[in-house]
């Protein structure tokens, strides 16, 4: 039987010299699985899995490399025991710093994970969930924190273009049916029940809106849930998960009332993070998957808050 080897006896290669010696921008670990801790929306927190990536600088030139190890045990503790959010996250990569004993006076992380939020229907009394792509990316130097927040939602788009020739086809066909005639309310309104009181439908397409922003040192929380909400009210139009009859045609009556071009999205969009006071910079991209052609229609819009 082996007798375990002690730690003093294990032998420990960083401290051997260094060919080529000089200080690194970034040393770490990209792709760790780790679990997450978040604040749910019924204020009950919840651990989700996340893909996470972690680096230090190596500002001694004479030092072989960091302390991975001490890296991953930080994080592994951090975050899943203390709720994602801006303090959090300082402590955190000042404990990553702390742990490199004088190697490092920067860190950043790199978290990806999806965000799932419960989503009352649009009439009946159901509900289901739906899940938003998530990046927070957190960098701690000079003592100063910058965070940003990257994530997408998706959102029905209908063409006002394929709309207004839609609304003369069925005008037209009406003129067809009814001429000469001087219908009565009843007759119209069949008419309009009936498969002939469609000639024509628009075109529309599931888009997407992907948006970055940076957020001020100001504020603690990270606004993903808000953010969320704010922009799929402007849309007016976003997914639906649990969908009834009475659902689908409010999904219907929204698209209708909600007709726009991706530059009408973008700037529907632009709109929400122009005027958030917890967000310092933003930039965002719509996409609308198009029904009519075989590629898509995209915008880009950005900005500085003052």
């Amino acid at each position: 039987m082996h007798k375990p080897i002690s730690l003093a006896a294990l032998p420990d290669v960083a401290f051997e010299a260094v060919p080529l010696a000089r200080p690194l921008d970034w040393v770490g670990m990209d792709g760790m699985a780790l679990p997450i801790k978040l604040h749910g929306d019924d204020g009950v927190s919840m651990r989700v899995p996340a893909t996470v990536d972690v680096a230090v600088n190596l500002r001694d030139p004479d030092a072989r490399g960091i302390h991975m190890s001490r890296l991953y045990l930080q994080l592994q503790d951090g975050l899943a025991n203390e709720a994602l959010g801006a303090p959090s996250l300082r402590r955190l990569l000042e404990a990553c710093i702390t742990s490199q004993n004088g190697l490092a006076d920067r860190a950043r992380l790199r978290l990806r994970f999806e965000h799932l939020l419960l989503r009352r229907a649009l009439r009946s009394d159901n509900a289901g969930w739906k899940r938003y792509p998530v990046e927070v990316e957190a960098e701690l130097a000079g003592g100063h924190l910058h965070l940003t927040l990257a994530f997408s939602l998706e959102y029905s788009s209908t063409c006002p273009a394929s709309a207004a020739l839609s609304r003369q086809a069925n005008a037209q066909r009406f003129a067809e049916d009814f001429a000469g005639a001087a219908p009565s309310l009843s007759a119209v309104h069949d008419w309009l029940a009936s498969e002939r009181g469609m000639a024509a439908t628009p075109h529309a397409q599931r888009s997407r809106a992907e948006i970055r922003v940076s957020l001020k040192p100001c504020f603690d929380d990270l606004p993903v849930a808000a953010l969320l909400d704010a922009l799929e009210a402007t849309l007016g139009t976003a997914v639906q998960t649990a969908v009834k009859r009475e659902d689908e045609q409010a999904f219907a009556l929204a698209n209708a009332a909600n007709l726009m071009f991706c530059e009408d999205a973008a700037r529907r969009v632009a709109s929400v993070l122009a005027a958030d006071a917890r967000i310092g910079a933003w930039q965002a991209r719509v996409a609308h998957f198009e029904s009519l052609h075989p590629h898509d229609a995209v915008a880009s819009v950005s900005g500085r808050n003052p």
